[in-house]
């Protein structure tokens, strides 16, 4: 079982690259941070621009990039902690095989997907507008990590969470088809249940997350990315049935490990594999991209990515941590099990208690001139830097 538990330094939350410079010097190594970076901008800043004809551009759900800015209100620090830890504790029942909380009421039917990552989806997330249809219709989604199915509400829809834009229509796409049962599209998606039982002859899904859900049918259609007609036959689900928290987005595309995500069936027109480049603020633009071939930045670290206990989540090994350069001693043997996953929709990073005491008591001593505040939702370790322009932060980009 993966062990997680909460990393609560505000200050490493904060830093951006190119907002910090390591101080000069033989000792200790230390960030130098503004203390206005992490202050959010009304203006938009774009991404450098790439010249793959699979990239399409990314921005945060909250920021003055985003399509779906315009209404609702950003969440509040505390309410992203909280719909952080969250989206933890769903991780955590879904490494143990627990099944997902929920306190809505689920579609009767349909195939029964693994509860991936419960939290507010909405309130955190990376936000991508693609085309889906023939006419290409524009939708704004959620990119996820630890999703495989991708999914958009559509009509007519017997019980649909409110959105931002149109629900998509089928029948106004001229390449639009249901999968039916037996496809082996919908036997990779249903390996556990009989989704096609008392004779239904559509293919049917529902995506069970923590208070949340969407359900509805399987379906092929054209999906175009940026400016490129990527797959005439992408499989997605086509959700008439969905409630919970989901925000205004148009659903939610998944970039899991599984045969069915947007990732990997993409991988049939470009190649294996994706990479992103995500917004440094919310006030900033990324690209997401499918294939090789991007350039890395020439400051850019690789570490090799690593197997773990769930198949459709993404794994590096963490093998150490510095504090101001120096190693703070944890045995080895608190890495060897499990492996540390990476996921594009939790905000904080989290660390085995017997890595983040160790970690904190560094931090702590460390940032021993600085002057102490009242912690903040699940955040424990938190400074006060009224007064101050810069401050020194005891972190190096060492991988």
């Amino acid at each position: 079982m993966v062990a997680l538990a909460v990393l609560v330094l505000a200050a490493l939350a904060s830093l951006r690259h190119g907002d910090a410079a390591a101080a000069e010097g033989s000792g200790p190594k230390w960030h130098v941070v503004s203390v206005s970076s992490p202050l959010p901008s009304t203006a938009c800043t774009a991404a450098k621009a790439t010249s793959k004809t699979s990239a399409v551009r990314l921005v945060h759900r909250h920021g003055p990039c985003s399509p779906l800015q315009a209404r609702g209100h950003a969440p509040s620090h505390e309410e992203i902690l909280e719909r952080d830890q969250d989206r933890v504790d769903s991780i955590r029942r879904r490494v143990a095989g627990a099944p997902a909380i929920s306190d809505v009421a689920r579609a009767p039917e349909g195939v029964s997907l693994p509860a991936y990552l419960g939290t507010s989806v909405g309130t955190t997330n990376y936000i991508m507008t693609v085309g889906l249809g023939t006419p290409a219709r524009n939708l704004s989604v959620e990119i996820d990590t630890g999703s495989d199915l991708s999914w958009v509400q559509r009509v007519p829809c017997a019980r649909c969470y409110g959105q931002q834009d149109p629900l998509f229509d089928p029948a106004r796409s001229s390449t639009y088809s249901a999968v039916p049962c037996g496809a082996p599209e919908c036997r990779e998606l249903d390996p556990y249940t009989q989704s096609c039982a008392a004779g239904r002859r559509e293919c049917r899904f529902e995506v069970t997350y923590d208070y949340s859900h969407a359900g509805g049918a399987v379906a092929r259609d054209a999906l175009t990315l940026a400016a490129s007609r990527a797959l005439p036959s992408f499989v997605f689900g086509c959700g008439h049935d969905g409630a919970g928290l989901f925000g205004e987005t148009d659903g939610l595309f998944g970039l899991g490990r599984g045969r069915m995500s947007l990732a990997s069936q993409a991988a049939t027109k470009y190649g294996a594999g994706f990479s992103y480049c995500l917004p440094s603020s919310p006030s900033a633009e990324g690209y997401l991209a499918f294939g090789g071939g991007v350039a890395a930045p020439a400051n850019a670290q690789f570490t090799e990515m690593a197997s773990g206990p769930e198949p459709w989540s993404y794994y590096l090994n963490l093998v150490g941590v510095k504090v101001a350069g120096r190693e703070i001693g944890i045995p080895p043997a608190v890495f060897a099990a499990g492996g540390t996953i990476i996921d594009s929709g939790t905000v904080i990073t989290l660390l085995p208690p017997r890595t983040y005491a160790p970690l904190r008591s560094a931090f702590v001593r460390s940032m021993a001139g600085y002057r102490r505040a009242p912690p903040l939702s699940l955040l424990d370790t938190c400074y006060n830097f009224t007064g101050q322009a810069r401050v020194n932060v005891p972190i190096t980009p060492e991988c």
